[in-house]
């Protein structure tokens, strides 16, 4: 029996010009009315939620910045976050140097993004950004939820491939951006899953009681978890092929599929 649907955002259950469907969002009320707990895991920040409050309002509890803070949607309040030192950064961006000595940063913080020159595109302009110092109290004192590096000379797998052996016991490191080469870095033991998984511990619900959409490959520790995972077949080739199961893609409401189908 389900008891509870964990979901990825963009690309998942969020087409790319940022809206969510209406067969989608029926199927999501559909199956909290059914008394099915609702969870969205993304690796976006709170602050940009604006798609689900628009599409459920304060349906559901959000796992952010791939699993580092703990979002309650209803009360508008960050639950619990997991930060990563400033040191721990600055260690990690000396490392990617290395790799990409183009390599440009930016570190999410509870509090806003802190951007360093050259991270985002001229016309691109991110509200409220700062510019990135990691020597700085201040970003230690709001806590960096997500660091952020990005590549202009590597593709995305040849990025991750070249910066993960290096990093992967000092942060934990995904990449889920089509568009870009861009990695994700978070404190060593946050993730999609662990986040979920402590989360189901706390509502006494099991692994074979959750199913989870996802199509990237920070999503595939949580499609592991969940014994009833789902990765959208229009999602990345490495999601697809570590998941046991496959949605439809996202142009065809995969996910409200997959529901539709449960409640039956």
């Amino acid at each position: 029996m389900i008891k509870l649907i964990a979901s990825d955002l963009d690309g998942t259950i969020i087409s790319p010009d940022g809206t969510i469907s209406q067969r989608t969002r029926q199927a999501f009320l559909a199956a909290r009315e059914a008394g099915i707990q609702i969870v969205f895991v993304t690796g976006r920040p709170f602050r940009w939620l604006s798609p689900i409050t628009e599409a459920f309002g304060g349906l559901g509890t959000v796992i952010c910045s791939n699993g580092a803070v703990l979002y309650d949607l209803e009360q508008d309040e960050v639950i619990w976050s997991r930060t990563l030192s400033a040191a721990l950064a600055r260690e990690a961006a000396q490392t990617i140097l290395e790799v990409d000595p183009e390599a440009s940063f930016a570190a999410e913080t509870t509090k806003g993004i802190h951007l360093s020159h050259g991270f985002a595109e001229a016309h691109h302009k991110l509200e409220d950004s700062t510019l990135l110092d990691l020597s700085s109290n201040a970003i230690d004192q709001e806590g960096i939820v997500k660091f952020l590096a990005r590549s202009r000379t590597l593709s995305m797998d040849d990025f991750y491939a070249a910066v993960q052996p290096k990093l992967h016991q000092l942060v934990s490191i995904t990449h889920s951006a089509f568009d870009m080469s861009l990695l994700e870095m978070a404190h060593v033991d946050i993730n999609k899953a662990k986040t979920l998984s402590e989360y189901c511990q706390r509502l006494k619900i099991s692994s074979d009681e959750v199913m989870a959409f996802g199509d990237m490959p920070n999503d595939i520790q949580m499609l592991e978890f969940a014994q009833h995972g789902y990765a959208m077949a229009s999602g990345h080739p490495t999601t697809l092929a570590c998941t046991r199961n496959q949605a439809p893609p996202l142009e065809q409401d995969g996910v409200a599929q997959i529901i539709e189908g449960l409640l039956k």
